[in-house]
Formats: C-alpha cells, sequence, structure tokens
C-alpha cells in the first residue's frame, strides 16, 4: 500500500496543469503516519507521502554539474512524474524511484496511481493529514 495525504496530491496536479504541455518530474519525501495531525487509517510506522522539492529548485546547480544538489541525498522515498500527453502508467523515459506516482488529466485524484520501480502497480490511499509544523530554526 502506497499512502500519500490529500494535501499533497492536490498540490502535485496542481503543479502538472500548470507545467501542461510540458511533463513534470517532482521528488517526494515521506513522513511516518504516527507523526501526522489528522485521520490516519495506516499502520503508525508506515510512510506517507507529505512533501516535495519544488521542480525550479537548484536547476542552474543541476544544469552546471548534472547533478541534482537541491535535493538531500537519500531524503526522497519517492517521484512524482506526469503525462500529459501518455497513459497511466511508468514510461521508459521517466525518473524512476522506489515508488512512483503518475498523474494524466484531467489531473484529478481518479487520475493518479503508484508504481513501483518496476512499473507494478499498487494501491494507493490518501490520507486526509498534515505533517507536524516545521521550524527553520
Amino acid at each position: 500500500m502506497v499512502y500519500a495525504t490529500r494535501g499533497l496530491v492536490d498540490a502535485l496536479l496542481a503543479l502538472a496543469a500548470e507545467a501542461e504541455p510540458d511533463d513534470l518530474t517532482i521528488s517526494l519525501a515521506v513522513t511516518p503516519a504516527s507523526d501526522l495531525d489528522g485521520d490516519v487509517a495506516a499502520p503508525a510506522d508506515a510512510p506517507v507521502f507529505t512533501h516535495f522539492y519544488p521542480p525550479e529548485t537548484g536547476r542552474s546547480l543541476t544544469a552546471v554539474f548534472g547533478v541534482d544538489l537541491s535535493v538531500p541525498a537519500g531524503q526522497t522515498q519517492g517521484r512524482f512524474v506526469s503525462h500529459p500527453r501518455g497513459t497511466l502508467e511508468v514510461a521508459k523515459t521517466d525518473d524512476l524511484h522506489e515508488t512512483i506516482l503518475v498523474a494524466v488529466p484531467p489531473w484529478e485524484a481518479s487520475s493518479l496511481a503508484a508504481f513501483d520501480r518496476s512499473g507494478r502497480k499498487r494501491p494507493l490511499e490518501l490520507v486526509d493529514a498534515a505533517p507536524p509544523p516545521e521550524s527553520l530554526a
């Protein structure tokens, strides 16, 4: 089972709609279900996708060094990809990760699915919860 917060999914789908007709790839991070505030019907230790790293962050560094330096190494457990002209499946050209969330138009929760890195579909459950507040201090 793959878990993601409804807020994250709404934000990702909005970004995909804005990027259309271009594809979009976004790194995703998780929070343990026990740390979330809200209704979480998941085991306490289940990872829930809650955060993303904006796709524009560090683009110039990536262009110069050929490596995405904007996302901390080992800090993302998944990837979101949009297929504005494609099908709801993992494509050979997608940036693969342990878990991949793929979306297609009309950019609604019903047009989003989860897959493993081999392209096998996995069950996806949206939870109405929020990650705990964070501080930069």
